[in-house]
């Protein structure tokens, strides 16, 4: 049986203009689960701020937003560059005022043994999921603490911060970061009214999963229409689960949530076998050939 699907996408559990007069900057929000949350608060009566970098992505976010009736705006910008990530700030504080929400979602990810790893490719994760998670937060954090108004930052995890993950090194380790630092701000940022929290989700499958992680899940579960058998709730999540999640965070009703990191996966990643399976080496999950200098 498994666990009920969700309500319809559309529906809210939240009061309709939760978020009216206020204003939600999100990273990476102009495909999957970063416009899913992004729609969840437009649904809500925000106002939307798409960062990305690349321009398709931005004016597909427009494209979603506007057709849910929100005010949005999308500006350019690579949250590798501190920069750029102020220039955007402005950009949205011109247009709407000072954001009151920041979701963190852009990251980078892509699967790789840890011995065929590039140090450019170590870096470049690193940079952009977990450098770039804080030089946004710390852009908005600073103008919040300037303005002594309050605010809410979630960032966007992955659940192997706790259990590391093998083929990830590069993201687990910037996932990891990301979780301290979430814990880290909630303090710091707390007693000036600054609300800081880390969201989780689980298998939703959506346009952005790459080819190769998507060939990855085919390999070892089976193809989509086995993925819902791997998953204890005998079903994937509905990207509005995230944005319904992320809504219920930064809603007033949410508030005194701070430091915390909200897996939304239906209890897939406390999964545990009663017998250890077999250990299968990542570089035969991966299909590749045995290691060599």
């Amino acid at each position: 049986m498994g666990i009920p699907a969700p309500p319809p996408v559309g529906d809210t559990a939240l009061k309709p203009g939760t978020f009216d007069g206020q204003t939600v900057f999100i990273t990476g929000a102009g495909t999957g689960l970063g416009k899913a949350i992004a729609s969840e608060f437009a649904r809500l009566g925000a106002s939307i701020v798409i960062a990305s970098r690349k321009l398709e992505h931005r004016q597909a976010g427009e494209d979603a937003m506007k057709a849910l009736g929100a005010e949005v705006l999308t500006v350019e910008c690579d949250i590798r560059d501190p920069d750029a990530i102020a220039a955007a700030f402005d950009a949205a504080a011109e247009r709407f005022g000072l954001p009151n929400v920041l979701v963190n979602n852009a990251a980078a990810n892509f699967p790789v043994p840890a011995e065929d790893m590039s140090p450019n490719a170590w870096r470049t994760v690193v940079d952009i999921t977990l450098n770039g998670t804080f030089f946004c937060a710390r852009e908005f954090g600073r103008r919040h603490l300037d303005a002594g108004t309050p605010a809410s930052i979630i960032n966007i995890g992955a659940t192997y911060a706790w259990t590391g993950g093998p083929g990830f090194a590069h993201s687990a380790a910037a996932k990891a970061g990301v979780k301290n630092l979430t814990e880290s701000l909630a303090v710091e940022w707390g007693p000036s009214g600054i609300q800081v929290n880390c969201l989780v989700p689980g298998l939703m499958p959506h346009e952005d999963m790459t080819g190769d992680i998507q060939e990855n899940l085919a390999r070892t579960h089976g193809g989509p229409n086995k993925w819902d058998l791997c998953q204890p709730a005998m079903r994937v999540g509905e990207r509005q689960e995230l944005g319904w999640a992320a809504t219920f965070l930064a809603s007033p009703y949410g508030r005194f949530i701070s430091g915390h990191t909200l897996v939304v996966d239906g209890a897939n990643w406390q999964r545990r076998s009663l017998t250890n399976p077999a250990v299968v080496p990542i570089r035969e999950q991966m299909g590749k050939p045995p290691f060599e200098m």
